[in-house]
């Protein structure tokens, strides 16, 4: 749980993420990051920062906020979202900001394909599981043939962290990848710089994080913003506690009618239900 009273801010916070990795005086730490999660897949060489809002070429279309954006030294775009919570439509969203930034690459009116599209990739920082896929950390996800596994174009992809299903402890880490997930995962709840994290892009990160380098202002927003994420997470989980409540009294209702129709005594449907007499009248 993230406290307003640790030695390091919070990177899965909207200020803490920004703050370590959207500066472009301090953007080798992104760039790190980025290599580190493709592997060798591409090598990122330097990166520029993007404006976050994109209005695309109609003014009808809806604009995008996206949380960070950034254009690598060959052109290709990466865009980087912090989720807090699984949403109806987070994977719609996620295909359509990356249809933005494709279709946003040929000018309107232009039907020239003589040049090929830059690449695009969506990173998403997830803190929440996806239910539906499976106990994996991390999810490569590229468009692709079905029948033979093979990827049908690499100019594009998904790359999501799904950071509730990391649970690797200290000596478990093996890849530079391991110790970032670590790092995201623990930074605020850390007093000090571990041994296993002395690479110089780590004593960065942790310089940059710690609170007592902060100015109050700094200091005042982050707090904010904490709060924030506090009281999304307590509206949440109020959220699945009712849902719970609302489940439970719909299974006893239902027991209560069959007690109703199998002609049991209201004495007896109540002992069963803990519902009230007057309830089970109702019914």
């Amino acid at each position: 749980m993230t406290t307003t009273t640790s030695r390091y801010i919070d990177p899965l916070t909207d200020y803490g993420f920004k703050r370590l990795f959207g500066s472009e005086p301090d953007k080798d730490i992104m760039i790190d990051f980025l290599n580190a999660l493709f592997e060798g897949e591409k090598v990122i060489a330097d990166i520029s920062y993007s404006p976050t809002e994109y209005s695309g070429e109609d003014a009808k279309e809806k604009k995008v906020l996206f949380d960070l954006t950034c254009t690598g030294a060959d052109g290709e775009k990466f865009i980087i979202e912090m989720q807090r919570a699984d949403q109806e439509f987070f994977r719609d969203r996620c295909v359509f900001y990356m249809s933005r930034l494709i279709s946003g690459q040929l000018p309107k009116g232009t039907s020239n394909w003589d040049v090929p599209l830059k690449e695009v990739y969506l990173i998403g920082i997830m803190e929440f599981q996806f239910n539906n896929i499976n106990s994996n950390y991390l999810h490569n996800i590229a468009l692709m043939n079905k029948e033979t596994g093979k990827v049908f174009y690499k100019g594009m992809g998904y790359k999501f962290l799904e950071l509730p299903n990391f649970d690797k402890k200290k000596h478990e880490l093996v890849t530079h990848l391991d110790k970032w997930f670590y790092l995201l995962k623990n930074l605020s709840r850390l007093d000090k710089i571990p041994d296993f994290l002395d690479k110089r892009v780590f004593q960065k990160v942790f310089k940059i994080a710690e609170m007592s380098k902060m100015t109050k202002e700094e200091r005042e927003l982050y707090h904010s913003d904490v709060k924030a994420k506090s009281d999304w997470n307590a509206g949440i989980r109020y959220a699945e506690k009712k849902a719970e409540e609302k489940g439970r009294l719909q299974e006893k209702l239902e027991m209560a009618r069959k007690m109703l129709a199998d002609g049991e005594p209201i004495a007896k449907i109540v002992k069963y239900t803990e519902l009230s007499a007057e309830e089970i009248k109702k019914l």
